[in-house]
């Protein structure tokens, strides 16, 4: 929680006063504390660079004085002589806070054991909105830059009012003469797990309900928007042993008919795919898990009318029966509906000899299945994994050679962060700057992309508070019910588009030759380093961005 409070007294802005509201702008890396009784001071910063296609932050900071005030915010169209980016395309809110506690690392825990902290992180667009006396809150902006506008600088304006009063808070945004492409082109493999069992509880709709795809696709809409590449889909019931709030079900059911054979029903798993497709979600369809954490599967048993559960073990005679027929008419179903070729069956952080008993019956009853496995590295398998995903402390078995080798085979190599690590991570407590500074370490270790085990596995009541009795506050979700952005949510995309740019602009002088450029580029990759997060992350991001924008 390096900047979560910061008591420095001394204010380097000015602040214009809409009756007893005071505001300033702010930095995107600052959590600012929810009260004006600390005293916060940093960079303000009302300017933003952005090619075309690209989205960026600002924040302005709101203190409240002594008494409740109810405080609206208009954002205004951006304009560069004729040329408009309009105020639809400024979105955003208050930032909100959430309980957090501080890094735990894996395990069970009593959460009032490591302390009850307000930090600022959930982004609202409730307008207006009513601070409390002595408030402090962030108003957080995105802009969206269409990708067809003319390059230039963009003036804008947020207007407060309260009481009857309004002020006008004037910012930039310099649109540079390149173009990001959509998200949908992103190179970056981004593979946030989904949790659609969350978002029916929290909705109260029923479960695969016409309701319930309804309520989801406003999730998985900012999903995609940010280049989301996999879909969760799960083929037996509980395959993490129900490690988070809302368990996950499983997508086929499995059914032993009274005569003794077997027959799958993949209506719900088609159903959630198409969905999925739908919103721009297609390149990988994720399934979990042969090798759950628990090995113990379910199925409904027709002669008894109940269900039942079957225990085996991957290299066992009946884990190679029950799973044999399983994934001959799952490979058949797949090629039947053109999925074959982009469906994976997926594991994570299991051992050696499980993983090569599970590719035996994989091999030998689905042949050609692609396979993808996130934890440690596994030479003996390597190559049978297709989509291999390291842990951020493994991720060191990487060569070279070994990542050319994938990426000339079409095979995809990433890391992923957890319950282990304190940095970088998307803890509710985490720096802003962390968050960004995920995809910077993916390119600084020429690795295709980052995977997280939670997208939205909610608790009890996550727009209250992030603390979960396993890991450290927010390990389990980076957005919020109803789709309400976070501050982590922001920078983490913000970072993804750092690694576009990058790609896009190292591709380019290399085609054309220009080794000056080249080198200059390395160089600035040289200054992403993770050895300097604890400390540095704010002025390894920034800097990486602005090196990038002045090329």
């Amino acid at each position: 929680m390096k900047k979560l409070v910061l008591a420095v007294m001394a204010m380097t802005v000015s602040l214009a006063v809409v009756a007893q509201v005071k505001a300033r702008w702010g930095s995107i890396d600052v959590r600012y504390p929810v009260d004006c009784e600390t005293s916060v001071s940093d960079n303000a910063v009302n300017h933003a660079v952005a090619w075309r296609g690209e989205r960026v932050n600002l924040q302005l900071v709101v203190e409240n004085g002594a008494k409740e005030s109810i405080v609206e915010y208009r954002f205004s169209d951006l304009k560069c002589g004729r040329s408009v980016i309009p105020a639809s395309n400024v979105i955003g809110g208050f930032v909100q806070p959430v309980l957090t506690d501080r890094f735990t690392g894996c395990g069970r825990h009593d959460v009032d054991a490591y302390g009850e902290v307000p930090v600022a992180d959930r982004i609202t667009a409730t307008n207006p909105t009513v601070l409390d006396a002595a408030a402090r809150r962030g108003l957080w902006l995105t802009v969206q830059v269409p990708q067809d506008v003319k390059a230039g600088t963009y003036k804008g304006t947020v207007e407060l009012l309260c009481n009857g009063k309004k002020t006008k808070y004037k910012y930039t945004v310099q649109v540079l003469d390149r173009t990001l492409p959509a998200p949908k082109e992103w190179r970056f493999h981004l593979d946030l797990w989904q949790n659609p069992y969350a978002i029916a509880r929290v909705h109260n709709v029923e479960l695969w309900s016409n309701e319930h795809f309804e309520v989801l696709r406003p999730y998985m809409l900012k999903l995609a928007s940010a280049g989301q590449k996999a879909i969760t889909a799960t083929l037996i019931d509980r395959p993490w042993d129900g490690q988070t709030y809302d368990p996950f079900g499983s997508m086929v059911t499995w059914v032993k008919k009274a005569d003794g054979t077997w027959w799958y029903d993949f209506t719900i798993f088609d159903r959630w795919v198409e969905f999925m497709m739908s919103c721009g979600i297609d390149k990988e369809i994720t399934c979990f898990s042969m090798i759950p954490w628990k090995l113990s599967f379910r199925y409904y048993d027709q002669a008894t009318h109940s269900h039942k559960y079957i225990n085996c073990a991957p290299g066992e005679d009946a884990y190679a029966q029950f799973w044999g027929g399983m994934l001959s008419a799952f490979s058949a179903h797949l090629k039947e509906k053109g999925w074959f070729d982009k469906t994976f069956i997926s594991m994570d952080e299991r051992s050696l000899q499980q993983m090569q008993a599970a590719i035996k019956v994989i091999k030998e009853y689905a042949p050609g299945m692609k396979i993808s496995m996130a934890g440690n590295y596994h030479p003996e398998i390597e190559a049978d994994i297709h989509d291999y995903c390291l842990d951020i402390f493994a991720y060191g078995a990487y060569t070279p050679e070994l990542l050319a080798t994938r990426r000339a085979q079409g095979k995809v190599s990433t890391y992923y962060t957890c319950c282990s690590a304190e940095y970088p991570n998307l803890f509710t407590f985490s720096d802003p700057a962390d968050a960004a500074f995920i995809a910077l370490e993916a390119l600084a270790k020429d690795l295709d992309g980052y995977l997280r085990w939670a997208y939205n596995s909610w608790t009890v009541t996550p727009e209250e508070d992030s603390r979960f009795t396993a890991w450290p506050a927010g390990d389990t979700y980076v957005i919020y019910p109803f789709s309400v952005s976070s501050i982590r949510w922001e920078r983490l995309v913000q970072g993804i588009q750092l690694f576009e740019k990058y790609r896009i602009l190292l591709a380019e002088a290399k085609a054309t030759g220009n080794e000056a450029r080249v080198a200059e580029l390395e160089q600035l990759l040289r200054s992403v380093d993770v050895k300097k997060i604890s400390t540095d992350s704010e002025a390894i991001v920034s800097g990486f961005g602005n090196g990038l924008n002045e090329m």
